[in-house]
C-alpha cells in the first residue's frame, strides 16, 4: 500500500445531517483548542524535563489536531474555523495563566476577552450573505 493510497483511505469526520452549523462549527472550534491547549502543555513539560513521552503526546495532538481541523473544513470556512479555536486557545491560557500561575490582568482586559467571544459569537452564528444579496 503506497502512502497515497493510505491517505486517500483515512475518512474525514462526519457530523450528523441533522446538527446545525454553529454546532458542527463551535465543537470543531472547541475540539481544535482543546487540542492545542493539550499540545502546548506538553511542549512546556518536554521543555522543562525532556521527557520523550510528553513529546510523543505533543506530536500526538498535533496529529489530531490536524486530522480534526481538515474534517472541520467540510463544514465551515477556512477563517471562522481557525479564529473561533484561536481565541478558544488565547482565553484558555489567559484563564490558565491566572488560576495556575497567578497573573492577574486588570478587569479592562477580561473585558475585552469578553467582547472578543461575542464578536466570535457573531461571526458563526451570524447568517451569511451570498454574492446576489440575500441571505
Amino acid at each position: 500500500m503506497t502512502a497515497t493510497h493510505l491517505i486517500d483511505t483515512v475518512p474525514l469526520v462526519r457530523a450528523p445531517e441533522a446538527w446545525p452549523f454553529a454546532a458542527v462549527a463551535g465543537i470543531a472550534m472547541l475540539l481544535l483548542a482543546a487540542l492545542d491547549f493539550a499540545a502546548a502543555l506538553a511542549a512546556k513539560e518536554w521543555a522543562g524535563n525532556g521527557s520523550a513521552r510528553w513529546l510523543l503526546v505533543g506530536i500526538g495532538c498535533f496529529v489530531a489536531l490536524f486530522y480534526v481541523y481538515a474534517s472541520s473544513l467540510q463544514y465551515a470556512d477556512l477563517a471562522t474555523v481557525t479564529m473561533g479555536w484561536i481565541v478558544l486557545l488565547q482565553v484558555g491560557l489567559l484563564v490558565l495563566d491566572h488560576l495556575r500561575y497567578d497573573v492577574s490582568l486588570p478587569p479592562a482586559r477580561w473585558v475585552a476577552v469578553g467582547l472578543i467571544l461575542v464578536l466570535q459569537a457573531y461571526l458563526v452564528l451570524a447568517p451569511t450573505v451570498s454574492k446576489s444579496g440575500s441571505a
